[in-house]
């Protein structure tokens, strides 16, 4: 008698295989060729089995520790965390830190493709429950090491992005956004949210990440909203809203789409002009299975209205063809990103560096935390690095500022993610493999 189910659970094991084995084509550039404001974009090289080369994660040994650039030291804030995304600083100096991953979404990533992917994620670090908790990190004592450890916030849904305005803090669910009142220098909060809107979530929810940040005068909020699927296979219907940032007025709840066909925006951050005013700008995941050499994920001015391209186009007029359907008058006024960071880096925090204490080298400029390829041989990312500004715009190559979340095996120690900076002025970054908050200074 024929036994199906003899049969097919090999031909998962050996489907699985090839999958995790990376049998595509490997990147033919160096990812500076797919770096700055004119990247090298090849012809789309996809195939049937797309490259899946993780980095495996095994966490700091005792003692370890990311690699700081010449003139930098980095030591560790707070350790023994459980997976960290995301870093926000208090006007008192406390730290929320953002401990969470994706929620529940049971049609992401079905069939069999998909429990190959979600068996390759879970080996890199990204399969662990998410604990859906905010937690309040402080330095008593000043010696750049957090001495307290509070829960701040429990019992929410995949929490990501804060921004505090006045006496409210914003908290950016997978699924809403949230409103709390904020007593300076509390160590808790126990009371319910206020819901401010519902973000899109549901079943698929692809992209989980919800960032927020508020306009320079406070009035107005930005939520990042990243989309339902690599290139929209799941429909343009489970896109309604997505591949955007969104434009809300707190007070009342009313939003409207800011800027959209950004295919997974994250960090967000004013940049100032020579005219006075402030840019915003964001950091975004590009799409994948183009083959190693595409597309660059990048970072740009945000322009109200403006159209960025996803999923029909990228960098512009370049066409995707899986995209379903076709859009060219969207394609037309497709608008060309500021600044590529490389395929497939994962690049994901954003600070700009207004008030840092690193020294004239890294200032004016970008950091951005590359949280590291899966679908790309050799690996990009796994870093933090800081691109050069003059007159509110790129001015000049990447300067590694933290690395060695690589170790020689090609495994991961650590993945970075959210950046920002402590009220001394240095840099803090948020890794969520290593399960721990880096403080980055300059040294003395």
């Amino acid at each position: 008698m024929f036994h199906s189910r003899s049969f097919v659970l090999p031909f998962i094991l050996i489907l699985a295989g090839a999958l995790l084995a990376g049998c595509a084509h490997n990147a033919k550039l160096d990812v500076a060729a797919g770096t700055g404001a004119h990247p090298e974009l090849p012809a789309p090289n996809p195939s049937l089995i797309p490259t899946v080369h993780y980095a495996r994660a095994i966490h700091w040994a005792a003692g370890a520790k990311p690699v700081a650039a010449q003139g930098l030291s980095v030591q560790a804030f707070a350790r023994y965390l459980d997976h960290p995304r995301w870093v926000y600083v208090l006007p008192n100096g406390d730290v929320l830190v953002a401990e969470s991953n994706g929620p529940t979404r049971p049609k992401d990533a079905t069939g069999i493709r998909g429990w190959v992917m979600k068996k390759a994620m879970a080996r890199a670090g990204a399969g662990v429950p998410s604990p859906n908790k905010i937690i309040l990190l402080r330095d008593t004592n000043g010696d750049g090491v957090a001495d307290e450890r509070h829960v701040f916030l429990a019992g929410l849904h995949s929490p990501f992005g804060m921004t505090l305005v006045n006496h409210t803090l914003y908290v950016a669910d997978t699924d809403a956004l949230l409103a709390f009142h904020y007593k300076s220098g509390e160590t808790q909060i126990t009371s319910a949210p206020r819901k401010i809107v519902d973000l899109p979530a549901g079943p698929i929810d692809h992209h989980w990440t919800k960032n927020v940040i508020a306009s320079p005068n406070d009035k107005l909020l930005y939520v990042t909203v990243g989309s339902n699927s690599n290139e929209g296979e799941n429909g343009m219907t489970a896109e309604r809203g997505r591949a955007a940032i969104w434009q809300i007025d707190p007070a009342t709840g009313r939003h409207e789409i800011y800027a959209s066909g950004l295919r997974n925006p994250n960090g967000m951050a004013w940049v100032a002009q020579p005219d006075g005013g402030r840019q915003l700008w964001t950091v975004v995941n590009e799409r994948d299975e183009l083959g190693g050499d595409l597309v660059p994920d990048y970072m740009t001015s945000v322009k109200k209205g403006g159209f960025y391209g996803w999923p029909y186009s990228y960098f512009g007029q370049h066409i995707d063809k899986r995209a379903p359907g076709s859009a060219p008058k969207l394609v037309a006024r497709a608008i060309v990103p500021d600044y590529a960071l490389g395929p497939h880096t994962a690049s994901l925090g954003l600070a700009y560096s207004a008030g840092n204490a690193l020294g004239s080298d890294f200032a004016p400029g970008m950091f951005v935390g590359q949280h590291g390829s899966w679908n790309r041989k050799p690996r990009s990312g796994y870093k933090v690095v800081f691109v050069p500004f003059a007159h509110g715009q790129p001015d000049g190559k990447p300067i590694d500022v933290l690395t060695g979340f690589l170790n020689s095996k090609g495994q991961a120690q650590g993945r970075p993610v959210g950046v920002t900076f402590d009220k001394h002025g240095d840099l803090l970054v948020a890794d969520d493999v290593g399960n721990a908050i880096w403080r980055v200074s300059a040294r003395h």
